[in-house]
């Protein structure tokens, strides 16, 4: 299941996908067409020719996971025909079958940001989220 969450990006594939394709030709697809690094935590779109087919690829931090959904009517909107990044909400409207036909920005990304503490004789991670246009100073 497909979790929303804010700190996770969502890009979609410029043309339309062969659905035989599985995790592995998906990946090649991700990292030499796409240009971007798999094993970073985003989510990967590709819809088929027909439109009638959709799959989400993503690593979470385990291992490949792939999500894939038919409709029964009616077709997935064309993601190659505009922008190639979503958000999670944009995403999820187009796993059910909407089109999204214009867009606004109603808060700044959030972005997580760990430090490292020490705790007597170990370090520990803390992560805090802060607003993207803030910016972090070091220590």
């Amino acid at each position: 299941m497909l979790t929303p969450s804010r700190s996770r990006r969502v890009f979609a594939y410029s043309e339309p996908c062969d659905m035989r394709k599985q995790y592995d030709s998906l990946a090649v697809l991700v990292t030499h067409h796409m240009k971007r690094d798999l094993l970073h935590g985003d989510l990967y779109l590709f819809v088929g020719r027909t439109r009638t087919r959709a799959k989400v690829l993503c690593f979470d931090g385990t291992g490949l996971c792939l999500f894939a959904k038919r409709l029964e009517r009616g077709h997935f909107a064309a993601p190659w025909r505009g922008r190639t990044e979503l958000t999670e909400s944009e995403l999820q409207l187009l796993l059910e079958g909407a089109e999204v036909v214009g867009r606004v920005e109603l808060s700044p990304r959030v972005v997580t940001h760990a430090t490292r503490v020490r705790d007597g004789s170990s370090w520990h991670a803390i992560c805090r989220k802060k607003p993207m246009s803030t910016s972090c100073s070091r220590r």
